[in-house]
């Protein structure tokens, strides 16, 4: 699968990219939202990683307006957050729009079980 991580946070960046690059599949990666809009529109991404807490504009922020644009409406997007509470997991799926949520630091069988569900 072709797949996207977007997380200002070098460390949990590479760590997920390195874990799906090691399942066989074809990573991209941005280290904030401001060019991510661009590769999503053109980059035919079978599923999004998306952090919550970055600099400038938030996980929530930048996924609203991917469900806002008709090309990025229907991208499937994965929170990835420190964030644990079931508050936040609910809020996250719920109210702003993510298909999925995975808390860090993300494991190789959570990740599976999430590409699983994704698989063509």
């Amino acid at each position: 699968m072709r797949l996207l991580v977007i997380d200002d946070s070098a460390v949990d960046r590479l760590a997920l990219v390195n874990m799906l690059q090691n399942l066989g599949h074809e990573v991209d990666e941005c280290e904030g939202t401001d060019n991510a809009l661009t590769k999503i529109e053109s980059g035919n991404y079978n599923l999004v990683f998306l952090d919550v807490v970055m600099p400038g504009q938030d996980g929530y922020k930048f996924l609203r307006s991917l469900r806002l644009n008709p090309s990025t409406a229907n991208q499937y997007v994965v929170f990835c957050s420190s964030k644990k509470t079931s508050l936040e997991v609910n809020y996250g799926v719920k109210r702003a729009g993510a298909n999925d949520y995975l808390t860090k630091p993300v494991t190789s069988e959570t990740v599976s079980e999430i590409l699983q569900r994704v698989s063509p």
